[in-house]
């Protein structure tokens, strides 16, 4: 591919229509933004500087990344710091022609330090309400439970965030995935299909292939976020192929974290050749190198990737989404009028 062929490749898949699926709030928090909030709230960080903080995101795996992750959190105290934080990443969201995002919050790691949930989900919802007034953006809202915690916190959790369940579309499951299978989680997410939240949870990134089969068999999850790790089961993959159960894939986290080694060794085109729904989203971007464009630049850069790819994952981020059947619509026809193509009967 010439590089002018590519770099208008690289133009086509940053202005398309997109959605994002897997992004976690917390992990969008800036440097910039940490410093900002610890001033505000008097809240001192083992880290001199924006630079040095900034250094430290060099990660060997998921739980040194963790380790900063929590740290950072810690600067989140009131409904506006939470307001804030999601609004940065909203804007960014808009540049980058996200039209739909799921956004996952964590609220032990907030409730732990005796901050109210009121005010976590009254800032992250008070600005997704402000996205959807200014650029007409839809959005839900994923409360996730850490898997390195009880089962019992998780539903302690679930408790205190009855009063807030109308502002909430799903849970997850995130946080260390090394020993902690699904199965830990059997009875909390059957408690939240009862209660008609949708549901989602890492799988096969760290964790194994049985990690993916199990989140499908004993949570009963809609979709799997990450599970690159599939392809080491081709039982598990064509399950996946006839269900059409989507994958939130992550590019920029996977290298980060040394699932793979380099973009160039990334399985997507794989996963896609596969047959599977897969999707691509930022993770945590503030710490991984890049937000939604970034990762469609990095890998469309890396594989061998073209137009019908991308509107393929284009297509797949809206189709996977917790979406009614008719915005779902509404959102391929966009993707296809800007492919200049005709939708499918």
């Amino acid at each position: 591919m010439s590089r002018d062929t590519q770099a208008a490749l690289l133009a086509l898949v940053k202005g398309m229509p997109k959605a994002e699926l897997h992004i976690h709030i917390e992990g969008s928090l800036e440097p910039e933004l940490i410093f900002a909030l610890a001033r505000r709230n008097g809240v001192t960080l083992p880290y001199d500087s924006v630079e040095q903080l900034r250094r430290a995101y060099a990660f060997n795996d998921l739980q040194s990344f963790l380790d900063i992750y929590y740290a950072g959190t810690s600067v989140l105290l009131t409904e506006q710091d939470f307001y804030d934080m999601t609004w940065a990443y909203l804007q960014r969201a808009h540049a980058d022609n996200i039209r739909h995002t799921e956004l996952f919050f964590d609220p032990q790691s907030h409730l732990s330090r005796g901050v109210n949930f009121a005010a976590i989900v009254g800032g992250i919802d008070r600005a997704l309400g402000d996205a959807a007034d200014e650029w007409g953006m839809t959005s839900g809202l994923i409360m996730c439970f850490l898997r390195h915690l009880s089962e019992e916190d998780a539903f302690a959790t679930l408790e205190q965030a009855m009063p807030y369940l109308p502002a909430i579309v799903g849970v997850g499951l995130d946080s260390s995935e090394r020993d902690h299978p699904p199965e830990k989680f059997s009875r909390v997410f059957a408690r939240c299909r009862e209660l008609g939240l949708r549901l989602v949870a890492h799988a096969g990134e760290e964790g194994p292939p049985a990690y993916i089969r199990d989140a499908l068999d004993l949570l009963h999850v809609a979709r799997i976020d990450h599970g690159v790790r599939c392809l080491e089961d081709p039982a598990l993959v064509e399950l996946l192929r006839a269900r059409q159960v989507p994958l939130t894939v992550c590019p920029l986290s996977n290298v980060k974290l040394k699932v793979f080694p380099q973009m160039a060794q990334h399985n997507l085109r794989a996963l896609l050749d596969a047959g599977l729904m897969v999707t691509i989203n930022s993770d945590d971007p503030a710490y991984f190198g890049g937000y939604l464009n970034e990762n469609f630049a990095e890998i469309f850069t890396a594989l061998p990737l073209g137009r019908d790819h991308a509107l393929r994952l284009a297509c797949n981020s809206f189709d996977a989404a917790f979406l009614d059947d008719a915005t779902k619509a509404a959102y391929r026809e966009q993707v296809y009028a800007y492919f200049g193509r005709a939708v499918p009967v």
